[in-house]
């Protein structure tokens, strides 16, 4: 999945920051992803810790961590599959809320489509015995779905003519994962409530650093992973959700200190970007409060739907690094 922000690139650069700060011997140690998003930087680091603490607020974010990284067998996936290949269409509430044939305007999957995620949706929560299987299914319901959604990258408006991509006919595949064999805890809170409640040595974090709201971006996979029945309102149909101060240049730097002053890890990682809504110098300014602070960069392509003309075509990740002092 195409994912705002993510950092299948530049793991390399972070994977070779962190070794350098920390070594190269993890499996004492706790690392936590506390805003893991898609999972990559967790899924880098599976076999090199003792364990594992991820978390993202959004719903569609923990199915598809909790099928990643799953810690128990899957069983019965066959016998599923061979149900939900039977599945007939029918007209639910992505059909009627996000298909034009809907009725609404909304054109975000075609009618078959949509059809058929309703169909996939309903039989996956009938179908699903144990928690591991239906996490299984429902990724891989997400992931189907996004490949064949009528949108440029993301869900905060959809395009007005079916592009070719989108009049493909939806392929429902399983996403099957190797199992993860240390301590695993996955998570789909609020990080700054949930850091007062957890613990370890490495905590890798990477917040919205701009205006741009995951919840808004993706509203669409989390209702469909929700399946709840809640109305969309408005022409692009996003339904409610939560907002984070870490897209707001007011709160964003208040809560990236609340968040590392309650934290109880030794060794902080945090990826920013230059063009950030908190200054390079204000997360350092702030950093150095609490303990010893260290920068480090890495320039690397802009993102391609954000290369406007007039923009500078490359960006800079940047890695603030505290090794945070004992209280």
């Amino acid at each position: 999945m195409h994912y705002l922000g993510s950092k299948a690139k530049l793991l390399p650069f972070i994977c070779t920051t962190i070794r350098d700060v920390v070594g190269e011997n993890l499996h004492q140690k706790v690392f936590c992803d506390l805003f893991a998003g898609s999972g990559v930087v967790s899924v880098a680091y599976k076999e090199k810790v003792g364990s594992l603490i991820l978390n993202d607020m959004e719903y569609y974010s923990y199915v598809l961590l909790c099928n990643i990284l799953r810690t128990k067998p899957l069983n019965g996936l066959d016998e599923a599959m061979e149900i939900l290949f039977t599945c007939k269409g029918v007209k639910g509430m992505v059909f009627n809320h996000y298909a034009l044939g809907g009725g609404e305007g909304r054109n975000y999957f075609s009618d078959e489509n949509a059809q058929k995620i309703d169909a996939l949706r309903l039989a996956i929560e009938t179908y699903a015995p144990d928690e591991v299987l239906y996490f299984c299914l429902l990724a891989s319901l997400l992931e189907s779905a996004h490949s064949v959604s009528n949108t440029a990258s993301i869900y905060g408006a959809f395009l007005k003519h079916l592009k070719p991509l989108a009049q493909k006919t939806l392929e429902f595949k399983p996403l099957v994962y190797t199992q993860v064999h240390i301590p695993t805890q996955v998570y789909c809170e609020d990080a700054n409530r949930l850091i007062e409640h957890i613990e370890g040595d490495i905590l890798y974090l990477d917040p919205p650093y701009n205006h741009r709201q995951y919840g808004a971006n993706y509203h669409l996979l989390n209702t469909i992973a929700r399946y709840d029945g809640v109305v969309p309102k408005g022409k692009t149909g996003v339904s409610g959700y939560v907002s984070s101060r870490y897209c707001k240049a007011k709160t964003a730097l208040d809560a990236l200190e609340e968040l590392v002053r309650k934290a109880q890890f030794s060794t902080f990682f945090l990826s920013y970007n230059n063009e950030g809504l908190i200054p390079q110098e204000a997360i350092a300014l702030m950093m150095k409060k609490y303990g010893r602070y260290e920068l480090f960069s890495h320039e690397h392509p802009r993102f391609k739907a954000h290369a406007h003309h007039g923009k500078n075509p490359k960006t800079i990740e940047f890695l603030h690094v505290l090794e945070k002092r004992e209280v």
